[in-house]
């Protein structure tokens, strides 16, 4: 399966977002990537728009667009609200959570630390991204793992975790107490955009 591999920064330029939810993409150069990037654009349709709150949404948590699809799809069978449940399934992935504790400055830094196995979940190895993670299940990094470099660095610029999240500074684990309220996540975010995109 393709992975995006090109620059986060083009990307969020182009859909006028920050993809990290930093602001850093966008602080010097607020508008689209390229020779024309800040020439006047014209009025998006409705189509347009909601394109481009999907685009946003996928680009941010760094999914395929089949992936994305199936995750939305998911959410439809969940009891409540489409595009809450949507969001809270997106915020359950392992890379996410893995990102949401410190243990990496990017979900893409995060995915390669799962995908290279050095993250744990309830003391098993786990080396699948887009594993769910359920209420209640402790994520940790592999004993031996415990000292990488660029997990201390990580979790040194950490200034501030999200409540959904317990983390325990000796034990260098976290667990996933609860699903997050809406209120907690991007409030950018339109996610009653991206039901009308899919349900046309």
């Amino acid at each position: 399966m393709s992975r995006y591999t090109g620059s986060e920064y083009k990307r969020a330029r182009r859909v006028g977002f920050s993809i990290s939810e930093t602001g850093k993409e966008l602080a010097r150069r607020p508008y689209g990537p390229g020779q024309h990037g800040n020439a006047r654009k014209g009025k998006l349709s409705d189509y347009g728009i909601q394109l481009k709150e999907k685009q946003k949404v996928r680009f941010m948590y760094g999914l395929s667009e089949r992936q994305f699809r199936k995750t939305f799809d998911e959410a439809a069978k969940i009891k409540g609200i489409h595009g809450t449940n949507f969001l809270r399934l997106l915020e359950s992935r392992l890379d996410n959570l893995t990102y949401r504790i410190g243990f990496s400055t990017t979900r893409r830094g995060a995915r390669q630390l799962v995908n290279h196995g050095h993250i744990t979940v309830n003391g098993k190895k786990v080396d699948i991204p887009s594993y769910r993670v359920k209420v209640g299940d402790v994520i940790s990094l592999k004993d031996k793992d415990k000292d990488l470099k660029v997990v201390l660095d990580s979790l040194e610029k950490v200034n501030k975790r999200v409540e959904f999240i317990s983390y325990d500074d000796k034990k260098m684990e976290a667990t996933y107490v609860r699903l997050p309220e809406r209120g907690e996540l991007n409030a950018d975010i339109n996610e009653s955009l991206i039901v009308e995109f899919y349900n046309k």
